[in-house]
């Protein structure tokens, strides 16, 4: 597909930060300055349901997803990660894994919902500092896979 945004592999900083890539997938650390954590864990080939994965390539991008997940778990400290693949906006299978707290701007609604509430910005400092670490966090996580 022409024009897809997750078919690129350059990221613009203000986009995020790569973290990881394998042949298959690769892990961004999403540039969000109100989810510090959010990740994103993206097929590399342009594809846009779940089920055009053979099951062995279903298999292999959900153990990255629940990697990713059990590293923001272990950095984060959450009161609840939420995962979730849309791809109403990119029809590119890519999976959003994002740390959410209680008093995160969109709590109790999604990511994507309107702001509920401001965080105070020493918890978002803290948490932005805390992000930092993931990017090792995630590639020990992935590499015990193996």
């Amino acid at each position: 597909m022409t024009n897809c945004v997750l078919c690129k592999d350059e990221l613009k900083p203000e986009e995020g930060q790569l973290i990881w890539r394998g042949d298959d997938c690769r892990v961004i650390l999403v540039n969000d300055p109100d989810l510090p954590g959010f990740c994103r864990v993206i097929w590399n080939r342009h594809v846009a349901e779940m089920t055009d994965l053979s099951y062995g390539e279903r298999d292999h991008l959900m153990n990255l997803v629940f990697a990713v997940e059990e590293a923001v778990r272990h950095v984060m400290h959450p009161d609840k990660v939420n995962i979730a693949a849309l791809g109403n906006m990119v029809p590119h299978i890519h999976w959003h894994v994002i740390p959410r707290f209680k008093d995160d701007a969109f709590f109790p609604g999604s990511a994507w919902s309107q702001k509920t509430q401001e965080t105070q910005a020493t918890k978002l400092h803290t948490r932005r500092k805390k992000a930092q670490e993931l990017p090792a966090a995630i590639k020990a996580a992935i590499a015990n896979l193996s």
